[in-house]
This record gives C-alpha cells, structure tokens and sequence, in this order.
C-alpha cells in the first residue's frame, strides 16, 4: 500500500464515512428516525481506530513531501480523539429524538471535525497544520449552534466564530513570521534554521503569535473569554467533544512546534509556558467558584485543566511530552464523560443546568449521579482515577524540570477546584426542597449511551489504577517525536551527530 495512503488512512476513513451519511440522510423520509446514520458514523469512528493501530506496523511514516508524518505520538492522539468522537456519538443516538430532521447533519460534522482534528497531530508542516485547524473548527463553529431555536446556540456559535477567525489569524502571522525567519515553514527544518538564522528576535515572535492562536484553541487564559459563553449555549454532548479532542489536536501541535521545531528557544518559551499555567489555572478556578450555571462551570474547569496541562511545557523534553500525553488522555476520558451525564440528564432541550436543577438527582438517578460524582472526584484528583495519576505525572515532571513553584501553585489550584467540584456533588446527593419537573420523568439512558458512559469511566478508572500501560505508549510517543527530531538533525549535520538511542521504538 502506497505510504501516501497509509499515512492518511483514518482521516480517508472518516472522512468517506461522513460523505456517506450526507448522501443517505436526504433518502430518509422527513420524521424518520436518524439513528441508522449515527451507527454509520459509529462503525467508521471504529474502523478508523482500527486503521490507526494498523499504522503502528509501519514505525515512522513519512508523506507527501515529508508533510505528513505518522509515528506514536500522532497515533495516540489519533486514538483520543477517536474514543472521544465515539463516546460522543454514542451519547447522541437518541439526543435528537423528536428533533431529528437535522441529525444527520450533526453526525457528519464530528467526523468531518474530528478529520481536521487527527490531520493536525500528524502534519508536520505548519501550513498543513493550518488546513487541518480550519476543518475542525469550521465544523465546531456549526456545531456549537446546533440546536436552532436556542438563541444562546446562536449567540455561542457567533462568539465562537469570529474569536477564533481572529485567533486564527495570529497563527498564519506566525507562520508567516516563521518563514521569514527561517526560510521554511516545515517544524523540522526550522528547528535547523534557527541555529543560522539573522532575525532570532523574529523567529520568537513567531512562535508567541503561534502561541496566542493555539492557546485559544486549548482555552488557555488570557485567550479564554470566549469558552463560558460557548460552552453554555453549545448542546451538552457537543461541549464534552469541543472541550477533548479539539484541544487534544491543538496540544499535539503545540508539543511539536516547541519541543521539535524550537528546542534552541525552550529557555525562552518555557517562561511564557510558566506564566500561561499560572494564569489558567489561576483564573479557570477562581472564575468557575462563582458559577451556578453547571456548564459555565465546567467551562472555568476546562480552562483550569489547560494550565495543567500547560505545566509539562515547563519540563525536560521527554517528561514533558510524556506526561503531556498522558494528561490528555486522562483529561479527555473523565470531562467526555461528565458531559455525557450531563446529556442524558438534560436532555436536547437542557432544562437542568444550574446547580437547583441538579438538586435530589441522586434520588431519581442513582446511577447516573455515581458516574457524575465519579467523573467529577477524577477531575479534583482523587486517587484510584485518571486525574489523580495525570496530575501526578504532570507535576513531577516540572519538579525534574526545577519548576518546584509551579508545582506548588498547582497543587493549590487543584484545592481551591475541590470547592466548585464538590459543590455540584452536594447538590446533587441533597434533598429537593423545590419543584424539579426535570427530574420528576427522568429520560431513559439508552443502550449505546450507557455503553458510551461505562467506556469513559472504565477508561478513567484504568488510568488511574494500572496506568502502566497509558504511561508505556505516552513514553513511546515521546520517544518517538523527540528521535525524529533527532534524525533530522543528524541528516543536516552528520558530522555534528551524537546520538544514543536508549530506548527501542519498535517494540
């Protein structure tokens, strides 16, 4: 099979799969049921999976014109966003139900979003990257005002668009910057141009203009404005996937173009990293404190769990990249999760959203609560979970790194998150002592959704109580880009090359 093919193979998937669904959807009579195309979109989210493990037969995939390039770490990547996609659909088979005339619509554009998304963590050419960017985030910007009668769909989808349009634009000013700096616009051959570049002061500019249109990706503060509003207006399952897998594909790209396309620079960088941590978790815990709004809410904790994350850009190459894997991992299954609860209790038309409305839930859906309460204990880090290993992971690294302080405001961000997270939990294992007719006729958990939520809680649990496995594929990622890089340069400069390979990337 052509490496071309191959190297593209999950996005094809998807991507065929999704054009069928658009071409069957207007065969299907207007009040019919559109659950036949959420399967199809379910069997293709599956076999491109299936085709991502498939890729890892091949070690190190290079493609059109060295563009492309697949190894472990866009193969993990490509296997969160593609659990996340699944859980999604999986929790939106019957969310349209009565509502259907515009679901087949809906499954298209995850997986045409979720396309642009694994295209991302797999190009290594940042013009590329940008093609992959705007997939996905055109389908998000529709997907966030999915639900049509709600003006604050509306309102979210509006905010989202032109916040991003203008994010956006600060990337290709990056890139453009990049160019001029180094002479290209590949993330390996500017790694080689800043050793001989005249313009150092351009190229970080560059790379701080690539910064700000990333970090509004990810939600990262001060260019997190926009996430309360949308997450509020946007449909409850459309939040779990916008808040995991676009910013899982953002990270990947984040992690490539600092750890590998300006490793000369990290003394410089790594402070910006430092002071973006502090600020998101800062400002994403401090903010969601005074939210009743339970999506708004999680919306401040997002950004939070950004800071987090931002934390292992703070460490050694291989630390950071590992326990940034692995974060996000973890990230995607516990938050993916919460919002599938939050779907099935709320149902299309969201009447329980603030923390009234969630009041008594226990007494009515014991289950779903537990796996609330769960998912929300993951997110405090709480042992036994995938939050508690992921934060874990994440600050020892920074500590290697000599970023003891950073550690430490850390740890006090994650207490001051017990506060709002808790809260919801009270709410919900409390007595009602007002009306909820939400709860009153509980919705009934389908099948597939309760298949969708016990994958996320078992993946969560798995994280956090035999993450060996987790932690040997996010090590063999990091290995796996930082060698690459290695490679490249020893291309460029044999006779400068010194390299010792201490880990085996075949196995």
């Amino acid at each position: 099979m052509s490496p071309n093919l191959v190297a593209l193979l999950p996005e094809l998937v998807l991507t065929i799969t999704a054009v069928i669904i658009m071409l069957a959807e207007p065969m299907l009579a207007p009040g019919a049921s559109r659950k036949p195309l959420g399967w199809i979109g379910i069997i293709g989210t599956i076999a491109s999976g299936v085709a991502s493990w498939y890729q890892l037969s091949f070690g190190t995939i290079h493609a059109y014109s060295s563009t492309i390039q697949v190894d472990a770490f866009s193969v993990l990547f490509h296997y969160v966003i593609a659990s996340v996609v699944l859980v999604t659909l999986l929790g939106s088979l019957d969310y349209f139900e009565g509502n259907a005339s515009h679901a087949g619509e809906y499954f298209a554009l995850v997986l045409f979003g979720a396309v642009g998304m694994m295209f991302m963590t797999c190009s290594v050419e940042l013009l590329m990257v940008f093609v992959g960017l705007e997939i996905s985030s055109i389908s998000t910007y529709i997907l966030a005002g999915f639900r049509k009668g709600s003006s604050t769909g509306s309102e979210s989808s509006i905010k989202y668009f032109l916040l991003g349009s203008f994010a956006t634009a600060f990337f290709l000013y990056g890139i453009a910057l990049a160019f001029g700096a180094t002479g290209s616009t590949n993330i390996f051959a500017i790694a080689h141009g800043l050793a001989t570049t005249a313009t150092p002061t351009m190229a970080f500019l560059a790379l701080a203009m690539i910064l700000i249109g990333l970090g509004f990706k990810v939600s990262a503060a001060p260019f997190h404005v926009w996430t309360p509003d949308v997450y509020q207006g946007a449909p409850a399952p459309i939040v779990g996937l916008m808040s995991t897998a676009p910013k899982a594909a953002a990270f990947a790209v984040l992690l490539r173009i600092t750890f590998t396309g300006f490793p000369a620079m990290q003394h410089r960088w790594a402070v910006l990293m430092w002071i973006l941590a502090v600020l998101s978790m800062t400002i994403g815990n401090l903010g969601a404190l005074k939210q009743t709004d339970v999506k708004r809410m999680l919306a401040y904790s997002s950004i939070a769990h950004a800071g987090y994350l931002l934390v292992a850009f703070t460490a050694f190459p291989f630390d950071g990249i590992a326990s940034a894997c692995f974060y996000t991992a973890a990230y995607a299954a516990m938050n993916v999760g919460a919002f599938a609860v939050i779907t099935q209790v709320a149902g299309y038309q969201e009447r329980a959203r603030t923390l009234e409305d969630y009041t008594g839930l226990a007494l009515k859906r014991p289950v779903l609560s537990a796996l609330l309460a769960f998912f929300l204990l993951s997110m405090i880090g709480i042992p036994f979970t995938g939050g508690f290993f992921g934060k874990f992971y994440v600050f020892t690294a920074a500590i290697h790194g000599g970023h003891v302080w950073l550690a430490v405001i850390g740890l006090l961000n994650s207490g001051v998150a017990c506060f709002y997270y808790l809260r919801l939990l009270t709410s919900v294992y409390s007595r009602r002592t007002t009306d909820a007719p939400m709860l009153d006729n509980p919705r009934p958990v389908s099948a597939p959704a309760a298949v969708g939520l016990g994958l996320a809680a078992a993946a969560t649990l798995a994280l956090g109580i035999v993450p060996s496995g987790a932690v040997m594929f996010a090590e063999y990622a990091s290995h796996s880009a930082l060698i690459e890089q290695a490679r490249q340069e020893c291309a460029s400069a044999p006779a400068n090359c010194h390299i010792e390979l201490k880990y085996d990337v075949t196995k």
